[in-house]
């Protein structure tokens, strides 16, 4: 156990909660990071309010940073999202970039404040193949980081710490239930369906539902249509 301060990215998404709480569960104080990013929904970015909250974070920064200016995704221009299910190409629900911009974020505030471990809800297995979900990536960021930083020229490097990374959807329900988290908090959807209530047909909530269902957990989300 540590007493340390950790910087947790937190997105309002389900992998996000689970990583945070296992920063908590390991002894960590708190500081949740979100970022708003002109998404195409607000929806999850009260899902990170409920959960920064619910986590006891001593901080909650949401920071907006408009990559809408950019485009290029289904989530930051006028492109729809895929309902058709998830496929094996790299989807245009893919931000450029986004995992390297937030975790520079979040490098920027750990050095800021002193804290050395930053958690990111990233997974490698059930996933939509975003390449900034991949173990090469996080290894790559944390010597990125050790470079960039007056701390980690210094001797003081940072930790990316991805609980999650090789954790399938369903281990991902599980731990949330093992931690005890009320994870109808968390929001998945790429495209909210009228009523505020989860699509069920982007490659998001099916690999959601994927989980609850091969964990064996109730799923306490709604959706417009089950996956």
């Amino acid at each position: 156990m540590t007493d340390s301060v950790a910087i947790v990215l937190v997105s309002g998404g389900l992998d996000s909660m689970v990583s945070a709480a296992l920063a908590r569960e390991a002894g960590h104080r708190l500081m949740a990071l979100s970022i708003d990013y002109n998404q195409r929904h607000q929806v999850e970015l009260a899902a990170a309010r409920r959960i920064a909250a619910t986590l006891g974070a001593e901080r909650h920064v949401v920071m907006p940073l408009d990559l809408r200016a950019f485009g290029g995704s289904a989530l930051t221009d006028d492109i729809d999202v895929p309902k058709t299910g998830v496929g094996e190409d790299i989807p245009v629900t893919y931000v450029p970039a986004r995992n390297t911009i937030f975790l520079s974020l979040a490098l920027g505030w750990a050095e800021a404040a002193g804290a050395r471990d930053i958690y990111v809800g990233v997974n490698a297995l059930d996933y939509s193949g975003y390449p900034d979900c991949r173990p090469e990536f996080i290894d790559g960021f944390e010597k990125l980081a050790e470079l960039a930083t007056k701390a980690g020229v210094e001797g003081a490097p940072f930790h990316i710490r991805a609980p999650l990374q090789f954790m399938t959807k369903a281990d991902i329900v599980l731990e949330g239930a093992r931690l005890g988290l009320d994870m109808g908090l968390s929001w998945s959807c790429y495209d909210p369906a009228p009523g505020g209530v989860h699509c069920g047909l982007c490659d998001s909530c099916r690999l959601r539902s994927k989980g609850f269902d091969e964990a064996g957990i109730p799923d306490p989300t709604q959706y417009a249509v089950k996956p």
